[in-house]
């Protein structure tokens, strides 16, 4: 699986965001091969220098899905309103998506 996060700084948000998010997220949800979505809310960042206040995630079967989404008519409209409504202030990055559930993972720990 791979996703398009999007990292937005606590200083992008604000009355254009929050009057602007529905709009884009509008025609992001209408991306072709979207999977699913999940926005982030940052509550505190306990290190580092890159400051986040919210993230959303759009995910995807692959990366040609995840590509082609990008390059569609509602993929160039979001875009676009999310440059409008964060003033350029964001950070996208295209990343693979590996998730693992608990029982995989209890066969590492030594307490169980």
């Amino acid at each position: 699986m791979h996703k398009l996060m999007i990292l937005i700084p606590p200083d992008a948000e604000g009355p254009a965001l929050d009057a602007g998010w529905p709009e884009f997220l509008h025609h992001a949800e209408r991306m072709p091969g979207l999977i699913r979505e999940a926005t982030v809310r940052v509550t505190s960042q306990l290190f580092g220098d890159h400051s986040v206040g919210m993230m959303h995630e759009l995910f995807f079967e692959d990366q040609p899905a995840l590509q082609k989404a990008m390059r569609s008519p509602e993929g160039l409209e979001a875009g676009q309103i999310l440059q409008q409504i964060t003033q350029g202030r964001m950070t996208l990055l295209l990343a693979e998506h590996r998730e693992d559930d608990i029982e995989n993972l209890k066969q590492y720990r030594q307490d169980e």
